[in-house]
């Protein structure tokens, strides 16, 4: 039996925080709507995606099922596993542990959606489905590194199932839909070219990274990759203190989400910023609140308070303002702040 390869602690990482928030409060509040990390290369995109998987939970999945549904989510179940249920039949479960899914660069429509059998459904009248990629998603964490360089249906077809937590396919007029409910983490470096904003808008929180300037940081960024790399159990375990107490940092946030709701001074707040900034449609104003009271919920506050609601402005709305062609989009973060400071209260 072989040992599992230890995975790069996400404690270990050193700075980055942006990137560390926006991941933790979408595990948090996966409805936020993921998250697109853009910058150079060897800035620990691809690193601390990975690491995060560590500090999931197990998840309850229907034993059996192709599309690990959720055993305690009925209502977000395939329609096999709602039949069985329907039917009265006992339907065990197991406990699995959350992983990351990479998307190739070069994949089909065909290998993202999965495929129907048109000629086994016109001769036998049975639906038969080749899941693809967004089916082994559900439930995880779909990774697409170089997001950018997909081809912009594919995109679409990602960020419509990550909205909807469903997957539609359809051939010669039959159709066929599955659960698929997961964490979409994209990661590009814009000297290769950029999203177009109708896209870059889906994606509920986009953070830009860059190397460590600052000589100290950066040196221990080098020490701490060469001590994995020459006895990972003992760097990992070296920060599995820290790596347990984030876990349960996450597993409270867990918990105090459901309870917590926005009030009107947050939703109106929030309105108002994105009217100040000009941005359009509602999608900044549900992702700022969303990602508001996940930063509560992580902090472990039953009530959202300012500096959330400023530490989810910067990372849910400078992709979203409007720029002309060959602009980048620029947000003056201070009068956001200062904004915030001026209609936000907590009631």
């Amino acid at each position: 039996m072989t040992s599992e390869i230890p995975v790069y602690p996400f404690a270990g990482i050193v700075g980055q925080e942006n990137m560390k928030e926006a991941l933790l409060a979408n595990i948090v509040y996966p409805s936020i709507g993921g998250v697109l990390i853009r910058g150079e290369k060897g800035t620990a995109k691809s690193t601390m995606v990975r690491a995060a998987t560590d500090l999931l939970p197990e998840r309850e999945v229907v034993k059996g099922c192709i599309f690990r549904c959720d055993a305690s989510d009925l209502r977000n179940q395939c329609s096999s596993c709602q039949s069985k249920r329907i039917k009265g039949e006992k339907i065990p479960s197991e406990f699995v542990r959350m992983r990351v899914v990479e998307l190739p660069l070069c994949a089909t429509e065909d290998r993202v959606a999965g495929t129907l059998d048109i000629e086994h459904a016109i001769t036998k009248g049975i639906k038969k489905f080749e899941p693809g990629v967004l089916a082994m998603a559900n439930g995880n964490i779909l990774y697409v590194d170089e997001v950018n360089l997909l081809d912009d249906h594919i995109v679409d077809l990602l960020l419509d199932a990550a909205a909807m937590g469903v997957n539609f396919v359809e051939r010669e007029g039959i159709s066929y839909s599955h659960p698929s409910r997961f964490l979409l983490v994209g990661t590009m470096n814009p000297e290769e070219g950029d999203l177009r904003p109708q896209l870059l808008d889906r994606f509920g929180l986009v953070v830009d990274v860059e190397g460590e300037k600052d000589p100290s940081l950066r040196s221990e960024v080098v020490r701490r990759r060469l001590d994995f790399e020459t006895d990972p159990k003992a760097f990992c375990d070296r920060f599995a203190s820290e790596q347990q107490a984030i876990r349960d940092k996450i597993r409270q946030a867990k918990e105090i989400i459901p309870s917590l709701a926005p009030d009107e001074t947050l939703i109106n707040t929030a309105v108002t910023i994105s009217l100040s900034l000009g941005v359009d449609g509602h999608r900044s104003d549900l992702t700022l609140v969303k990602t508001a009271l996940a930063f509560a919920a992580l902090d472990g506050q039953k009530e959202v308070r300012k500096e959330h609601l400023k530490k989810a402005a910067g990372l849910s709305l400078p992709h979203r303002m409007r720029r002309r062609p060959f602009e980048e989009s620029k947000v003056d973060i201070r009068a956001i702040h200062s904004l915030i400071e001026e209609t936000y209260e907590v009631s």
